[in-house]
């Protein structure tokens, strides 16, 4: 029988079973209901995961008609909820995931969420946007790795999107790095628009990613009795990783923070440099125009008017003054 894949069926995008010593087999969703219409009552080593895409309608529909999923993973994918978090629901763990899109380029809009429910057997999870993190576990699997429960799975997931943050505040800090390196050199154009869209970008994802710590210690203080200890360990480790991502963001936000303030401080300066330049300016040209102006006047009595050397006198009292004025300018300035 073949499989389809992507919103061709009910907007699953992949489908695999899971045994414990063999790496997942890929299914459609006719084997998924006969595989969970035959799951034994006293359970089994197997678990399923099904993945599916949202911007088809009928995803939904489907779920709640065939999958046994606890009202509380619908309620958030109705809520659009966006603030990362993992809790226990009627003993299944519900996830909401934020990731960044498969081709992130620092833009506010690549930041999407994924919803997930996981319980002994079943992991369901459900997306609008293609995500690196859960594209670089479907890569997993493809290529044969082995999950023992489906708290591993959701481990792996966890760690993977550890890893893209990884990635990205080392991309952030090589952005602020060159950056930096161009305002030592003077370079102010463009900076500061750049450094406004890179903190933007930090800020959101920093708010979106943190896990919850209240979701996440009723979690680990009490959860569902299927997860094993090494699975809660891990994912207690998982999401102590996290967590020292999202403080690296957050150093490379206080050095964009600083870089911001000198940028500031050095327009600042050269706005006053420009000041100081036309007020300097405008100082030198006073006794020209206030000399100019008294001889221009149409009236009798206009001092040297007849004396062969009046031009050169004038020129020599406009000079001094002009030099007595810049003196005195420049002599402030200092």
């Amino acid at each position: 029988m073949a499989i389809s894949y992507g919103s061709d069926e009910h907007g699953l995008i992949c489908g695999y079973i899971f045994s414990p010593h063999a790496g997942g087999r890929a299914i459609g969703l006719p084997q998924a209901v006969e595989w969970l219409r035959n799951l034994p009552a006293d359970g089994c080593d197997e678990f399923i995961w099904l993945h599916f895409n949202l911007t088809d309608a009928s995803a939904q529909t489907w779920m709640q008609t065939h999958l046994l999923l606890v009202p509380e993973f619908f309620e958030v994918l109705r809520q659009g909820s966006r603030s990362t978090r993992i809790e226990d629901a009627q003993d299944n763990l519900i996830a909401v995931v934020n990731d960044v899109a498969y081709e992130f380029s620092f833009d506010p809009s690549q930041i999407a969420t994924l919803w997930l429910s996981v319980s002994e057997r079943v992991v369901v999870s459900a997306r609008v946007h293609p995500l690196r993190s859960i594209d670089r576990l479907r890569q997993a699997v493809k290529e044969g790795g082995r999950f023992s429960s489906s708290v591993a799975l959701l481990n792996h997931l966890m760690n993977d999107q550890g890893n893209v943050l990884v990635h990205i505040a080392r991309e952030a800090t090589s952005r602020v790095d060159s950056i930096e390196d161009s305002l030592l050199r003077g370079r102010l154009k463009h900076q500061r628009f750049e450094l406004s869209k890179l903190r933007r970008v930090l800020v959101r994802l920093q708010r979106l990613l943190a896990p919850e710590p209240a979701a996440l210690f009723r979690l680990l203080r009490q959860p569902p009795s299927w997860i094993a200890t090494h699975d809660l360990e891990e994912l207690r480790q998982s999401t102590e990783e996290f967590s020292l991502v999202i403080r690296d963001l957050a150093a490379v936000q206080e050095r964009i923070k600083l870089l911001q303030e000198e940028i500031a401080a050095q327009v600042s300066e050269q706005t006053n440099r420009s000041l100081f330049t036309l007020t300097v300016v405008t100082v030198l040209a006073l006794p020209i125009n206030i000399t100019t102006g008294f001889f221009g006047m149409n009236v009798g009595g206009v001092p040297l008017a007849q004396s062969p050397h009046g031009f050169l006198i004038m020129v020599v009292i406009v000079l001094a003054f002009t030099a007595v004025a810049g003196w005195f300018a420049f002599r402030k300035r200092e």
